[in-house]
């Protein structure tokens, strides 16, 4: 039994004629012919039912076929990785992700890809989540890493990491312990975005889970780092993952508290648009993208996340 003979077999059984599978093979009637006895010499087992009408699988059939499919799989994604390496990589690769993931991640993706596909031109875009979603609808994006929405619906996403989410505050805030309960976000002023997306959405729904409303002094729709310097300025506090503050809270430029009871986590993904066509080496990519964010997180780079 080999992977060839399996890949015939399942081509057989997904077809339901050896002469169909034939002809999408390329090969004899015959040769397929001496596949199913090699395989049920093999096994020991009948394996297909033969009338006028084809074939269908027997019991043992079915297991086999199940069986056969993953080793399938996995010889076409061998195949791909290879092919890709054979092409040198797409022409040019567009990836975007939100600012404290692209800050964390995207240099040493970027050393990774150019190492491995030097003949492959790089765009990095920064960009918020809502930005980043009209982009990948557009297909102006080929990878994106962001943190999920709720609806996903238009996306192929793998979730890479669950991160947990902080109440960050000024420094003067010592009162302020390791952790802080979700139903206390209504005693404290906040800086949030005013968009309807992400730590907006996320700090509104919490809100309405605890009963209590919402204290917002000052809405920040700029970058992560000026919301920062609100919150260093007295001005009021946030919600962040620590990951994006992870300087300041070294420094002791800000303060910071997980968000408990509920245990507040976030997913972060990476995404491409369901409605353009994959990239030339689109699972080789993919596998460079989830061994190198692994790597982040495993050697401490990557403060409050784990691998989903």
């Amino acid at each position: 039994m080999n992977s060839d003979d399996l890949e015939c077999f399942v081509r057989i059984v997904s077809s339901g004629s050896l002469s169909k599978a034939a002809l999408e093979l390329g090969a004899d009637h015959s040769t397929l012919s001496r596949v199913i006895a090699r395989l049920e010499g093999d096994t020991q087992v009948r394996l297909l039912h033969r009338s006028g009408r084809g074939v269908v699988p027997t019991e043992a059939g079915k297991a086999l076929y199940e069986l056969s499919m993953d080793v399938v799989t996995r010889m076409e994604n061998a195949r791909n990785a290879i092919r890709i390496y054979q092409c040198g990589g797409p022409r040019k690769l567009v990836i975007a992700a939100q600012p404290t993931i692209a800050r964390i991640s995207l240099i040493p993706l970027s050393l990774r890809l150019k190492e491995q596909f030097p003949n492959t031109q790089l765009k990095i875009i920064e960009g918020l989540g809502a930005r980043i979603l009209n982009l990948l609808a557009s297909g102006e994006v080929d990878i994106a890493l962001f943190y999920l929405p709720k609806n996903t619906a238009e996306l192929k996403v793998d979730v890479l990491l669950h991160e947990h989410v902080s109440l960050i505050a000024p420094p003067a805030h010592t009162h302020i312990g390791d952790t802080f309960p979700v139903s206390g976000l209504g005693g404290v002023p906040l800086i949030l975005p005013s968009t309807s997306y992400g730590l907006r959405v996320l700090a509104e729904g919490l809100a309405q889970q605890a009963g209590v409303s919402l204290n917002i002094v000052a809405e920040c729709d700029g970058s992560t780092s000026l919301t920062k310097h609100m919150v260093q300025a007295g001005l009021g506090s946030t919600i962040l993952p620590v990951a994006a503050v992870a300087d300041e809270l070294a420094q002791g430029k800000l303060r910071a508290a997980r968000l408990v009871e509920p245990e507040v986590v976030r997913q972060i993904g990476i995404a491409t648009s369901k409605n353009r066509a994959p990239i030339v080496g689109h699972w080789a990519m993919m596998r460079i993208f989830h061994e190198e964010i692994t790597h982040i997180v495993k050697s401490g780079g990557w403060p409050g996340a784990v691998i989903a």
